[in-house]
């Protein structure tokens, strides 16, 4: 399910996971698509068929749930907690890519021996570098898996209540890459309303606003669009 740390060719630096842990909350959610709902979310629950004609509507539900103020904060102390490692990684690199540097400039005043040396301790380094990647990106994907999954159901229970409220017969959830939606009028997306739902009974206030030039999560949808081809 992880993808191999690949280091850049020139500063030994794991783009994966340096590009991944900087991204905006919403793009963090993104890069989880593959993850589900709790066994509980995924279990239809049985009900009594309404009578009249179905109401239908649609959510991108891993949108709904990164935009929460409690998912905004969760996320955002997620990668407060990841950072030290983040900058562990990018020491380590810079130092691989100062001392590349020197065995370059000064290889021809170095005896073999000492070329040899050196090469070594740079390879050392990045296997270090590479090794310590996986590490962080295996562990940062994989509580991210599990903050996401916990507020997801709870997020789902909220949806439901208000589904049951509204009226609606059946919900299809427009962020799953096999979505057989192609097209939803905006009136039919309750995105934004479960948002609000969610954040009035959590009770969990917004987050302060992100400094300049700080990505900060896109709006909620309002219109259904075909998932990206991947």
């Amino acid at each position: 399910m992880f993808s191999r740390v690949r280091a850049n060719s020139h500063t030994g630096i794991p783009k994966e996971l340096l590009t991944q842990m900087k991204r905006s909350l919403a793009l963090i959610v993104t890069l989880a698509s593959g993850f589900v709902l709790s066994a509980a979310a995924q279990t239809p629950v049985a009900t009594a068929a309404p009578a009249g004609p179905a109401k239908i509507a649609v959510i991108a539900f891993q949108v709904a749930v990164a935009q929460t103020n409690e998912g905004q904060r969760n996320f955002a102390d997620l990668q407060k907690k990841y950072d030290p490692r983040r900058q562990a990684l990018k020491t380590l690199s810079d130092e691989i890519d100062s001392l590349t540097k020197q065995l370059q400039a000064q290889g021809d005043k170095l005896t073999p021996a000492e070329q040899q040396s050196r090469a070594t301790a740079i390879d050392t380094k990045k296997k270090q570098l590479d090794r310590d990647g996986q590490d962080a990106q295996s562990d940062f994907q994989q509580e991210m898996q599990e903050v996401y999954n916990s507020l997801a159901s709870k997020v789902y229970d909220v949806m439901q209540s208000y589904s049951e409220l509204k009226g609606y017969t059946l919900v299809l959830d427009v962020s799953q890459q096999a979505s057989p939606v192609l097209y939803a009028a905006p009136a039919t997306n309750i995105t934004k309303e479960i948002i609000d739902a969610y954040n009035t009974k959590s009770g969990v206030p917004a987050p302060p606003a992100q400094p300049a030039g700080v990505d900060a999560p896109k709006p909620a949808p309002r219109t259904a669009k075909p998932a990206a081809a991947h």
